[in-house]
């Protein structure tokens, strides 16, 4: 897993060969960025398909119920079939917006 980390994010990328391997990883490491806006990076990983985005379902509501902000970048899945309670989209630009948009809705008690 490489972790890059900024002022407003941290962003994560899988070095392992599938999304299986680095969802395990992820979640024994998921406690370390409790606290943090996290972007996870598939969008360098060819034939991500939707069932395994969904792995991240769980850790996703749980992450935003603390109050901070989880956005998987990934291309190529139609938007439409994802669950609403999950923020996939397919740029770094765009999951930045997501952040932003995430901190306003908090700040007006949303």
């Amino acid at each position: 897993m490489i972790i890059t980390k900024t002022e407003k994010y941290t962003l994560l990328k899988p070095d392992e060969n599938s999304i299986d391997l680095f969802f395990e990883s992820f979640k024994t490491k998921y406690s370390k960025f409790e606290g943090e806006h996290l972007i996870l990076d598939f969008s360098e990983k060819i034939n991500t398909k939707l069932k395994d985005l969904l792995l991240f379902l769980e850790l996703s509501s749980q992450h935003r119920e603390n109050g901070t902000s989880f956005v998987l970048i990934c291309k190529g899945i139609d938007i439409d079939e994802i669950p609403e309670e999950i923020n996939v989209v397919p740029t770094i630009t765009e999951a930045v917006d997501i952040l932003e948009m995430d901190a306003i809705e908090r700040d007006l008690g949303f």
